[in-house]
């Protein structure tokens, strides 16, 4: 059944609604009709709240996890509070100079980004995720070593000093002299570019003929580059802090769902992948349980932001997991403060 838009709800609905996700969000635990007849804004009797409470949930709003134990929200009715009724709460000034104080604290970058997974999990009561930009090393040389007739080892030495290795899959047998001769090539036209960089120009020089390597040497070239960019683009760089915040009081009930949401925040690479969904974000994003593949068995949330440099440029992302009663209306905009923040101090 598709969610009714808010407009189409009385103004009795919309307010016993709007009660019973604020009460669900401020204590985890569902919303009775007893407990809303004491609130005298609605001056409504307990059954008149009940045959309210019975209508929103034959919209697929609320769900009544027992017989007698009142309703919460369902993920529909989270995403029809979020998008409709939700009043954010504006970070005070106090929050803000918090925020920028420790963001501008002396240090690495990295102790800032640390910095800043910590501080989104002390401000949300959940776990704070910041994704770091990536390091694009850039190339001063790449050695093809035989390991096989149909393996290598591909050896990359960065400007920085750094050293990684991989090995590569051939597509048909190598000699060593192939080998060498691929790597030469790398390494004289390439040195000082990023790998992407470094991919566009030589398949640039490759597609027009210019270049002076066989075919076979040519496919060892892209095959010695290629399993680096894929690597790079595969390989999540990703702070989470908080996470033993998740097994708040609330959580002991549901002890299964807490392990899985756990057991889903190890898996760094298909986190980062979701906080990327949200790089091409103008603004904050929400993701509401199951509306995200990963979290869909711990019916978990995700809040993030894209940040940006001077230029306008997505460097990285920031944001917050927990359970879907998060406090949206709180954590929204302090998640998107942090993420301008964060893009001032990256620059």
């Amino acid at each position: 059944m598709p969610t009714p838009p808010v407009t189409e709800l009385s103004t009795r609905a919309r307010d016993i609604f709007r009660l019973v996700v604020e009460g669900y969000i401020a204590s985890g635990q569902p919303v009775g009709s007893k407990t809303l007849a004491g609130d005298r804004a609605l001056n409504l009797s307990p059954a008149s709240i009940r045959s309210v409470l019975a209508e929103l949930e034959g919209l697929g709003l609320l769900a009544a996890p027992h017989t007698s134990a009142g309703r919460l929200p369902t993920e529909s009715g989270l995403r029809l509070f979020v998008d409709g009724m939700m009043q954010v709460a504006e970070p005070t000034a106090q929050e803000r100079q918090a925020i920028e104080k420790r963001l501008a604290a002396p240090g690495p970058i990295e102790a800032a980004l640390e910095a800043t997974s910590a501080l989104l999990s002390d401000i949300s009561g959940a776990a704070g995720m910041v994704m770091v930009p990536r390091k694009e090393p850039r190339l001063a040389q790449l050695t093809l070593v035989p390991l096989s007739v149909t393996r290598a080892l591909a050896v990359l030495v960065g400007e920085d000093g750094g050293i990684e290795n991989r090995v590569i899959e051939l597509g048909a047998p190598a000699s060593a002299s192939a080998l060498e001769q691929a790597g030469n090539f790398i390494t004289a036209r390439l040195a000082g570019r990023t790998l992407g960089e470094a991919a566009t120009a030589m398949r640039a020089e490759l597609a027009t003929g210019r270049s002076q390597l066989d075919a076979a040497s040519r496919d060892l070239v892209e095959r010695g580059l290629a399993v680096w960019s894929e690597d790079a683009a595969r390989r999540p760089v990703l702070i989470v802090r908080g996470a033993a915040n998740l097994l708040d009081e609330t959580a002991l009930g549901d002890i299964e769902r807490v392990r899985q949401l756990l057991d889903d925040l190890e898996n760094k690479q298909e986190v980062a992948g979701l906080l990327d969904a949200a790089r091409e974000a103008e603004a904050t994003r929400i993701f509401i349980g199951s509306e995200n593949r990963l979290f869909a068995l711990s019916g978990s949330s995700v809040i993030a932001s894209p940040y940006r440099d001077r230029e306008g440029r997505v460097v990285g992302v920031v944001g917050v997991i927990g359970p879907t009663r998060l406090n949206y209306a709180r954590v929204v905009p302090m998640v998107d403060f942090t993420a301008r923040s964060l893009g001032k101090l990256i620059g």
